[in-house]
């Protein structure tokens, strides 16, 4: 993985959080991925260790949980 990937749900603490972050690193260096639209990147997410949104997934594979705004369980209803 070359690049970062951002997981989100949509939500207003999780859109602050894109923005910033993409601010922060850079649009070419971030995927965002909302999740609460491609649902079908849910699993992806929980594989990589993702456990609430938003949360970043570095290039090295760790995953920095930023504030939160909801636990994957919430995100899958």
């Amino acid at each position: 993985m070359s690049k970062s990937i951002f997981y989100h749900a949509g939500c207003p603490v999780c859109v602050s959080a894109e923005h910033d972050i993409v601010n922060l690193i850079g649009n070419d260096n971030v995927e965002i991925v909302n999740i609460g639209e491609i649902r079908g990147r849910i699993n992806e997410a929980e594989k990589a260790g993702v456990e609430s949104v938003p949360a970043l997934l570095t290039p090295n594979g760790n995953v920095l949980h930023i504030n939160f705004g909801a636990s994957m369980a919430d995100v899958k209803g």
